[in-house]
């Protein structure tokens, strides 16, 4: 169990802050940490907008003033580093910090913007439109810049999932929020623009295609079986050559279906919508695995001592199909073999058709293998 201490602040541009502190004498509330930006910046403000590509029924979402958002600054311009006496100040006035979440200066989705009543809802008359108004938060990890998830604390992994938990509380609030989304970028060949450990969370006003094509295979299952489709997957996995992690509360396998060289789900047992609905044995029991398969993510190629992953936190839809949607840790690699990766090209990006170069198998045999004795 972790005693987490919330501290809310709001940035010079008007964004938001907040400290998730787990060290004393923060979380005692006796100290806190600090809370004014000494920059002077505009006031948060962008125009961003989506378009429903009428063809797929998929929203795509258009933010023009992400063109020139940092890339790869210098180690002493980075911007999620703590705010050091004589060095330039960083979105995080602190000179340290535990976890930290605050609002993405360039975001793809905000709430930060004015809609008038001359918005167009159309575009050429038929193509649905409308403002992108949802929110986007970075989630810093640690105040080190040159760890990684994997190298944190059990204790500091306590920490980011009740991060997680508040945000989502938090976020599903949000008017008009339909999915909160909680992932993490790792490594220049997924595209990460900053080095410094750190996740996001976007808070879409719509179904990602994802969690609209689960909701909608969970609602015909349910309709042609009378069953729960989650409850009978993890029932056909549980005693399978492709299960790795299978503890009291939480089953983690490869899926018989892997699109990708390295994939892994992790699933609650039991029937949970998102981090909000988890218990505290079930949020102890995930902050040990989840520091076990980013442990073996990075030993799975050789050679290779930082595999390049995406961790996407699946989580029920806000509102309307919440019950045919299941909380699950979706983690891959686009990695096919050590240095090489895997494109997406003609059938994929183009078509939606999935080529594996591998069997999930293999990928579950390897799994156990690069296994810590």
């Amino acid at each position: 169990m972790v005693t987490v201490h919330k501290t809310s602040t709001t940035l010079a541009d008007g964004r938001e802050l907040i400290y998730f502190d787990d060290r004393e004498p923060w979380v005692s509330g006796t100290q806190t940490r600090t809370l004014e930006d000494p920059r002077e910046l505009p006031p948060c403000s962008s125009l961003s907008e989506m378009r429903r590509d009428p063809l797929t029924g998929d929203w795509v979402v258009m933010a023009a003033h992400r063109m020139n958002r940092t890339f790869m600054p210098p180690a002493n311009e980075n911007p999620l580093a703590p705010t050091k006496p004589g060095e330039l100040p960083t979105e995080i006035p602190a000179d340290d910090y535990d976890v930290v979440v605050f609002e993405n200066r360039f975001p793809s989705l905000n709430m930060h913007m004015e809609v008038g009543e001359e918005f167009e809802t159309l575009v050429d008359g038929f193509v649905e439109r409308a403002p992108a108004l949802g929110r986007c938060e970075v989630v810093c990890f640690t105040a080190d810049p040159n760890s990684s998830f994997r190298d944190l604390p059990l204790t500091r992994v306590r920490t980011v999932i009740e991060a997680w938990v508040d945000r989502t509380r938090e976020l599903s609030q949000l008017p008009g929020i339909r999915s909160v989304f909680p992932f993490e970028n790792r490594g220049p060949e997924i595209g990460v623009t900053l080095q410094h450990p750190h996740g996001q969370i976007y808070s879409y006003p719509f179904l990602p295609p994802r969690t609209r094509a689960i909701v909608e295979q969970a609602k015909a299952y349910k309709e042609r079986t009378g069953n729960d489709l989650f409850q009978d997957v993890i029932a056909a996995e549980e005693h399978g050559d492709r299960v790795i992690w299978n503890t009291e509360h939480w089953i983690g396998y490869v899926p018989a279906a892997a699109k990708w060289p390295l994939e892994i789900i992790l699933t609650p047992k039991r029937k949970v919508a998102d981090f909000t609905e988890l218990s505290d044995d079930e949020k102890e029991e995930l902050a040990a695995l989840y520091l076990d398969i980013l442990q073996r993510v990075d030993r799975f190629f050789e050679g290779i001592e930082k595999t390049p992953y995406i961790a996407a936190w699946n989580q029920a839809p806000v509102g309307k199909d919440r019950e045919f949607g299941r909380f699950h840790l979706h983690l891959f690699s686009l990695m096919r073999s050590p240095g090489r990766m895997k494109y997406l090209a003609g059938t994929e990006s183009a078509m939606g058709a999935w080529n594996n170069d591998t069997t999930p198998e293999l990928i579950a045999a390897r799994l156990k293998e690069v296994a810590n004795d």
